[in-house]
């Protein structure tokens, strides 16, 4: 065991990401030091943020060029010179596009035990599902007979929270792109409706209004830009709109923000609230048991979208932010 293949950031991108902005290394297999385990990657979590991250510093630093591309994963612990841990414990780190990491033990944490693939760890009881779950649940809150809209709602986060509206009552409005796409949220899913945010023959604000004809309780918003946009002109009085990403931002110039604000906020007296998913690490269980329950009981599908090799890692990142995956993209690496 002594080499560690790992992908590094070439350059930063100045539009899109392409496959040129990388390059694929053989380094040499870390030793850990004291208090470190050393990880053996097993699955990384390919999301929109990562190429966030490559814009500047967010809630967390940013990463540049020379580095290897960071992702937060699942290993297996191969050594360990921490008493937190045994070797072959599985667990969840931010462990970067290689195959091994040494990483401080105290900055990881145990993939809990549960019926299902290893791969839920990290899209049902992972970042995805609970991201979806707090988001919905406990940021703007969502109640039988309302209206939710969701952005990118074929997408690792917003499939779910579809569901989750669902499970609680609520007519759910998708958005996505393709009308082969809508048509799966609709019939495999089963959201009430889905716009496709991609098709002129008329404006998506007037597609958003014919489908919510009284207006929207809850957005959820995984896109800003013009689907934001169309939702706030579209949201009832006291609605609620909980900001969990901006993909339609990150991946080349940016572009201006919606109009309306604070204007629309103030005159419709909207709440909208952005979050991290770990700002309601200490509700986790809740989510965790209400995920499994759900998904169990056949109300909640869990669709995952892996991929397989180190190597695909940068063609997987760069189709997801085309919008190519359905459900929680993943790449499997051992």
């Amino acid at each position: 065991m002594t080499v560690n293949r790992q992908i590094m950031i070439r350059e930063l991108p100045k539009g899109p990401l392409q496959h040129e902005h990388f390059e694929i290394v053989e380094g040499t297999v870390p030793v850990p030091g004291p208090g470190q385990v050393l990880l053996k990657t097993l699955l990384l979590s390919q999301d929109a943020a990562n190429r966030a991250w490559m814009q500047g510093a967010t809630y967390r630093d940013a990463i540049g060029a020379g580095e290897v591309m960071s992702s937060g994963g699942i290993g297996e612990v191969i050594e360990s010179n921490s008493e937190l841990f045994q070797p072959g414990d599985k667990v969840w780190a931010d462990i970067g596009w290689q195959e091994y990491a040494a990483v401080d033990a105290r900055a990881i944490s145990p993939v809990p035990d549960f019926d299902g693939p290893l791969s839920q760890a990290i899209s049902l009881l992972g970042v995805a599902g609970k991201t979806a779950y707090h988001g919905l649940i406990n940021v703007p809150g969502i109640h039988a007979g309302e209206t939710l809209m969701v952005s990118a709602a074929a997408g690792s986060v917003g499939s779910i929270v579809g569901q989750i509206g669902k499970i609680k009552g609520a007519t759910v409005i998708g958005v996505a792109g393709g009308q082969e796409k809508c048509d799966w949220v609709v019939n495999e899913l089963g959201f009430d409706a889905c716009l496709d945010y991609k098709d002129e023959s008329s404006p998506l604000r007037k597609k958003v209004a014919a489908a919510a004809p009284q207006g929207i309780d809850v957005y959820f918003d995984n896109t800003g830009g013009e689907i934001l946009q169309c939702a706030l002109f579209a949201m009832k009085l006291k609605g609620r709109i909980s900001c969990c990403g901006a993909v339609s931002m990150y991946n080349g110039k940016p572009q201006p923000g919606p109009m309306g604000i604070p204007g629309l906020l103030v005159t419709k007296r909207l709440r909208m609230e952005g979050f991290l998913v770990s700002d309601y690490a200490h509700l986790d269980t809740d989510a965790e048991h209400d995920l499994s329950r759900w998904a169990a009981q056949g109300d909640l599908k869990v669709i995952e979208d892996i991929i397989d090799g180190l190597e695909s890692a940068p063609g997987g990142l760069i189709g997801l932010l085309a919008g190519e995956n359905r459900g929680k993209r993943m790449i499997r690496v051992a």
